[in-house]
């Protein structure tokens, strides 16, 4: 009873949250900070699904504020 449109908003933000589950993390300054590789692709696929700025999601995933 979902109209196409919708289904398809919906697959993209379930492949967005796999992809998320498959980034790699590097752990730095002895599990104090982390980083993410711009290169990463999973980071790509995930803000290219989500339509949100690489470089943000980059910076937010690896600081608590």
């Amino acid at each position: 009873g979902v109209d196409e449109p919708h289904q398809m908003m919906i697959f993209r933000i379930i492949a967005a949250i796999l992809h998320l589950g498959n980034l790699e993390i590097q752990v730095e300054r002895d599990g104090e900070a982390c980083s993410i590789s711009s290169e990463d692709e999973h980071l790509n696929k995930f803000c290219s699904l989500l339509g949100v700025e690489l470089s943000q999601m980059q910076h937010w995933l690896c600081h608590l504020k």
